[in-house]
């Protein structure tokens, strides 16, 4: 270990400031980038295995007190973590650099595969494309149904959470923030009280076999000086970040006014970035009920493409907003060009989602960096994932409803509203779909991206067979 903090120095990351030199970072997170596919479980393993086991940049503890602060967080975790380390590595610039490589490559795809959509979407092989990852989704957020709720339903205080938080957004239609900010406060008073049942924890394993003890990386245990708090530093980039996250949303509002639908994007999209916690299935929820249902953006069908899109390529789940972005800004784009308007609309919905991620840590990493082992905390992330599987299995109906079923009715209750589907207009070709991807995952574990594929395929065969 003292050779390569030795090499580290001669290469010149000691005398700038830099743990590890910034060439081979921007070399690193390139390459975390474009292997981050599988949602947030697998973009953390990937970086994981390249920064903890092979490049030996961060040790184990390190790497799990930073992954848990940013699942205290809302918005992606594994873009947070991202950030977190490049930060720790190499400063603010590291953590700029990183946070905005680990998105790039999702953003260039996703916006290729939007003007594919809207541009040839009723091609017989692009409506088959479609149609086969639908039903695959549904397979793969049922799937995170079962994994989310493995970890985070421990014991009977996390089902009860679940359970009302499933009642509170499925029949009684509380919005998803508040069902989030009440978990997060019954869980902090409950960690506080150090009552048992808020020890559940949370983070994802790194698997098995000898860790690297924080000692033994070359960040080392210390906290670097650039890392310490610094509430000078703190207050500054947090002031730069903020503006330049809502100083464009507040032009919209002035120059546009409210109806404005990119005025409209701007804001709702920043209040998801601040209220979003649970990872990308929970925001799911939120931007269906509130993009399909109240705005009217698109069609619940649509929204499962857009996931598909998400889960098929590089980067965040979350950035499905960007294909939901898109197509608001296609249909209503005023009297620009629609795709200059649809293009417009994906960066700005874009920058607003993930600008925040970079505020959050920038803002809080330093005086999270002493913290470790936190109850309080601890117990408000472990009933935020609580409640966020009920919220995810709300989705997963809300979506199954809309897959297998081609009329649904809401049905009111006195307080309660639900969504009943019409049994004799059931979808037979997306339920055998939809359970072939089942089986894909479930009985032979394949991949979410293979039965994802598979599945496109497959749908492309069906809509060639059926317009036959």
């Amino acid at each position: 270990m003292t050779d390569l903090v030795k090499t580290e120095t001669e290469n010149g990351s000691e005398a700038s400031g830099d743990v590890v030199p910034l060439a081979d970072a921007v070399k690193v997170w390139a390459r975390v980038a474009a292997l981050s596919f599988g949602g947030p479980a697998g973009q953390i393993a990937v970086m994981h295995r390249i920064v903890v086991d092979e490049k030996k940049w961060v040790g184990e503890h390190r790497f799990l007190h930073a992954l848990n602060y940013c699942m205290l967080l809302p918005g992606p975790e594994a873009h947070q973590l991202a950030i977190y380390i490049g930060w720790l590595l190499n400063k603010t610039k590291g953590g700029m650099i990183a946070g905005l490589l680990f998105v790039l490559p999702g953003f260039i795809s996703i916006l290729a595969l939007s003007y594919i959509y809207v541009l040839f979407g009723n091609l017989t092989f692009i409506e088959g494309m479609f149609f086969g990852l639908k039903c695959a989704v549904l397979a793969v957020v049922i799937q995170a149904v079962f994994r989310i709720g493995s970890r985070a339903l421990k014991n009977n205080v996390m089902i009860a959470l679940a359970a009302a938080a499933f009642v509170a957004i499925f029949f009684l239609h509380v919005p998803f923030p508040l069902i989030i900010i009440a978990a997060g406060i019954i869980g902090y008073f409950g960690g506080r009280a150090d009552i048992a049942a808020f020890k559940v924890g949370g983070g994802h394993k790194s698997g098995s076999g000898k860790i690297l003890e924080d000692r033994d990386s070359v960040l080392g245990e210390d906290i670097p000086a650039h890392a310490r708090p610094n509430l000078a530093w703190s207050l500054k980039t947090s002031g730069a970040l903020v503006a330049l996250w809502l100083l464009p949303v507040a032009a919209l509002l002035l120059t546009l006014g409210w109806n404005n639908v990119f005025s409209q994007i701007g804001v709702f999209f920043s209040q998801m970035a601040i209220v979003t916690f649970g990872g990308a299935y929970a925001v799911l929820a939120y931007v269906a009920q509130e993009a399909v249902e109240g705005f009217g953006w698109l069609r619940p069908g649509e929204m499962l493409d857009g996931l598909g899109m998400a889960e098929t390529t590089p980067g965040p789940l979350i950035m499905v907003t960007q294909f939901v972005g898109f197509l608001a800004g296609y249909r209503d784009p005023g009297s620009i060009n629609p795709l200059i308007a649809a293009t417009l609309a994906a960066i700005l919905t874009t920058w607003v989602t993930f600008l925040p991620s970079f505020l959050w840590i920038f803002a809080g990493a330093p005086f999270i960096e002493k913290m470790r082992g936190n109850a309080a905390l601890s117990g408000a992330m472990s009933a935020i994932t609580a409640a966020v599987v009920g919220v995810i299995l709300n989705l997963a109906i809300w979506f199954g409803l809309h897959v297998l079923f081609n009329e649904v009715r809401a049905v009111s209750f006195g307080l309660w509203t639900l969504d009943i589907p019409v049994l004799g207009s059931i979808a037979i070709p997306s339920l055998v779909l939809t359970v072939l991807a089942a089986l894909a995952i479930f009985r032979f574990k394949l991949s979410v991206i293979t039965t994802l594929l598979a599945s496109a395929v497959l749908g492309i065969i069906w809509t060639f067979v059926a317009a036959w």
